[in-house]
């Protein structure tokens, strides 16, 4: 990462952390020249998935991880290929999902919301999911990022858990609906440590 760009003076970078209810950290960044999701502000953690199908969703889409639960999507150089992308139901997956067997072998997205984000990874870990994206529930948000922390319940689960933006998550819900879909195909974690910023394939409802 080229943090020498980050010194120009057309460059301003400010950060708050702001206490959330659900037991997270919320840091939104204000950037002069992009918003807070710009390439200076990737954070090492931060992963990226790419849709395959259905081409509405073809985009690289960029991910927070969970600060101190869950493992690493890139465990062990792990990357899950062509691997099913299913909407959990209930969405905010409090329970076990109604549509669990949807979910077995397939990375559950969910909803932010009703219960902890550990509550979250847990109950989709038991439907027998790969791992679960939770997409904000304020479909708005396309700039503040969160870090899922623990939730002091003792409890471990054993699957890779991240924050999408609520935008993003919105948009893909809203597509597969449309199109009578209820999966997506994804690759994840993708690797873009070489492609130029100009050529990141980024949803365009999204400014990174």
């Amino acid at each position: 990462m080229c943090w020498h760009l980050a010194t120009l003076s057309t460059i301003i970078i400010i950060q708050a952390v702001l206490p959330v209810n659900d037991g997270v950290e919320e840091k939104m960044f204000s950037n002069a020249v992009w918003n807070e999701a710009t390439i200076f502000d990737f954070i090492e953690d931060d992963i990226f998935f790419e849709v395959l199908y259905p081409e509405e969703l073809s985009y690289t889409y960029r991910l927070r991880q969970a600060k101190n639960f869950g493992i690493p999507f890139n465990f062990q150089k792990r990357e899950y290929k062509e691997v099913r992308l299913v909407l959990a139901d209930p969405l905010e997956c409090c329970s076990v999902p109604y549509n669990a067997f949807e979910l077995l072998g397939a990375v559950a997205l969910v909803s932010r919301g009703d219960c902890s984000f550990v509550s979250k990874a847990v109950k989709a870990e038991e439907a027998g999911a790969l791992a679960v994206i939770v997409m904000d529930n304020n479909p708005d948000n396309d700039e503040l990022y969160i870090e899922m922390v623990d939730d002091n319940t003792n409890r471990e689960p054993k699957i890779p858990a991240a924050f999408l933006l609520g935008r993003s998550g919105y948009m893909i819900a809203k597509t597969l609906s449309e199109a009578h879909e209820d999966t997506a195909i994804i690759n994840i974690p993708v690797n873009l440590t070489s492609v130029p910023f100009h050529k990141l394939n980024q949803p365009p409802w999204i400014i990174w």
